[in-house]
């Protein structure tokens, strides 16, 4: 049983192929200012495969911030 948890934890890095289809950003700021500018739902993260940041629009399993209202 705990093989399979290892694996499936493996199986969670990025992809080399759908790494080199993603547009790249450098920093997390330049991700921040792409999604800012998008029509739908975003999300940046550090890819492990190169080192920069990709966007993504699945959010399953993820805590999405609530927004700030005065």
């Amino acid at each position: 049983m705990a093989a399979s948890r290892l694996t499936a934890r493996i199986d969670l890095r990025t992809r080399l192929s759908i790494c080199a289809k993603k547009a790249r950003y450098v920093c997390a700021a330049d991700a921040l200012s792409a999604i800012a500018k998008a029509t739908i739902t975003l999300r940046h993260y550090a890819c492990d495969r190169c080192g920069q940041f990709h966007l993504t629009s699945r959010t399953k399993g993820k805590r999405i911030a609530r927004p700030v209202t005065d």
